[in-house]
């Protein structure tokens, strides 16, 4: 029997748990939560990582030409940068602080295959040449979400120059995609009802970033971090006006597309009110933590009960039979009296 098809969307899942596991760290860094909800939390990205790689090569080995198909597909194509993206971001976050050499290691490996397969993409969409109506916020994902999520990790391992690196990488591209796409959304025709929830995409680089820059230069806000908290705000209350929009979505793989992105706004948040401390920041925090977690648990509970129910992986299109020659029903009769 055929495996079903894997979506490169998918990848969502697991780099979404990692980014509640990423808040739920930053908060125990704090003293605002146990550090072991958040290890609990790695855990099960490492395993969701596991179980959507081993079933999307499952997918592969029936038709290996599928992976080719998926890397030049213009809508999909650019999630497929998760599958390297997510255990670079598990190993500096979830196994770096438990055995510094062995995650340093991995994550060093899973950052250059971030960097190639970012660079990959920036040639063949050169190369290839795109249309803008297929343009989405998930084209932020191989080297905008890839650069500032390795430059956070390095700083956070100690390489600190290999960090200014990256968050130059990802900030260029930020500049250079960012107006692209925000072009596309203005000027051009709605997305997709399966593309509406990449729009939360929106909030995530200017939050990563934050995240980035905090790494590198220590908890303070300074004109930089204020600098990126502006449009990151801004960012985030765009949002209000799609909510009727998010209403009517049904639940799909994409809605996924709405947890790394929140979780990464909601370190960003503890990280800026452990540094102001606003009267009553220790209850914001817990406000914070308690919004995300709920957000990216209903879509995970959301998820586990529409794969009970047989509704989440799409069934494998099946070739069309092809029409039998002329004659070749009469084949076996021929033979039988020859």
């Amino acid at each position: 029997m055929a495996a079903r098809r894997i979506p490169l969307n998918f990848f969502a899942m697991p780099l979404g748990l990692a980014g509640l596991a990423g808040s739920w760290q930053t908060a125990a860094g704090y003293g605002r939560a146990p550090y072991a909800v958040a290890w609990v939390l790695f855990l099960a990205a490492t395993l969701a990582w596991v179980l959507v790689l081993v079933g999307y090569v499952r997918y592969l080995s029936d038709d290996w030409g599928g992976f080719g198909r998926d890397l030049l597909d213009p809508v999909a194509a650019p999630f497929a940068s998760l599958a390297v993206i997510t255990p670079m971001l598990l190993a500096v976050e979830g196994l770096y602080p438990h055995a510094p050499h062995v995650g340093r290691a991995l994550f060093d490996v899973f950052l250059v295959l971030t960097v190639l397969l970012g660079a990959w993409f920036t040639g063949q969409w050169m190369y290839g040449g795109l249309e803008l109506d297929r343009f989405h916020p998930g084209y932020f994902l191989p080297t905008v979400a890839g650069g500032l999520l390795a430059s956070a990790g390095a700083a956070a391992v100690g390489q600190h120059r290999l960090a200014e690196v990256m968050f130059g990488l990802g900030m260029v591209c930020w500049l250079v995609l960012g107006s692209i796409i925000l072009g596309r959304l203005f000027f051009r025709p709605q997305l997709p009802k399966a593309l509406m929830p990449t729009l939360a995409i929106e909030v995530a680089p200017a939050a990563v970033a934050s995240l980035a820059y905090f790494a590198l230069h220590g908890d303070r806000v300074d004109s930089v971090a204020a600098f990126l908290g502006g449009y990151g705000m801004l960012m985030v209350l765009a949002q209000l006006r799609l909510l009727p929009a998010y209403r009517r979505l049904p639940f799909m793989p994409s809605t996924w597309a709405f947890t790394f992105s929140w979780a990464a706004v909601a370190s960003a948040g503890l990280h800026w009110l452990d540094a102001l401390r606003p009267t009553g920041y220790q209850v914001w925090q817990y406000l914070v933590l308690t919004a995300v977690t709920a957000l990216i648990g209903s879509i995970a509970v959301r998820t586990l009960v529409a794969l009970a129910r047989h509704q989440l992986l799409p069934e494998r299109p099946q070739p069309k039979p092809q029409p039998a020659p002329r004659g070749a029903a009469d084949a076996p009769v021929a033979q039988e009296h020859a």
